[in-house]
């Protein structure tokens, strides 16, 4: 049985939203999905760093990593 889903308000600035809009064109996806997909990354990201786990971009060219700080 499916979960009970819950309806919210969310107000976003112009860039917020011009930033979603874009990534539902890219990705095919509709604002919802893209939300609860962004949400599922965040949870995770939470997760790994209270193990004490890092999180880096790496160029695939050059190797170099930065790491991404997360508040």
């Amino acid at each position: 049985m499916a979960a009970a889903k819950k309806t919210m308000t969310l107000n976003l600035t112009d860039a917020e939203m011009a930033a979603l809009e874009e990534l539902c064109e890219k990705k095919d996806l509709s604002k919802t999905s893209v939300v609860r997909q962004a949400l599922r990354l965040y949870q995770l990201i939470e997760a790994r760093m209270e193990k004490g786990d890092k999180l880096f971009f790496e160029d695939e060219k050059t190797k170099q990593k930065a790491e991404v700080m997360m508040l």
